[in-house]
């Protein structure tokens, strides 16, 4: 069976007094997600703006990427899994090459 699916993604950033957030919105038609990260500049540090925003974005994307699992792992339910634990383990037969 062949799928093929667009989901669209925005991502912004805001950076004040050494603070970068970032937020990531994915839309999946069905679904809406919002993901949070943050990243603080130490004082003693060097301000590079870049890294805060790498770091709060990275974040962002940890925060999205549990809500996907968590989604999927409730959508697996009525598809038949058994239940899951609340560690969130994914169900053996499908693969989670994360940690």
């Amino acid at each position: 069976m062949t799928h093929t699916a667009e989901w669209k993604v925005r991502l912004y950033l805001f950076e004040e007094d050494h603070t970068t957030k970032a937020r990531l919105e994915l839309d999946t038609g069905t679904n809406r997600l919002t993901g949070h990260g943050t990243a603080r500049c130490a004082p003693q540090d060097t301000d590079v703006p870049e890294i805060g925003d790498e770091l709060a974005v990275a974040r962002a994307m940890e925060d999205l990427a549990l809500q996907i699992k968590r989604a999927a792992y409730g959508d697996m339910r009525p598809a038949g899994a058994p239940s899951l634990p609340e560690s969130l383990k994914p169900y053996p037969g499908w693969l989670d090459t994360g940690a």
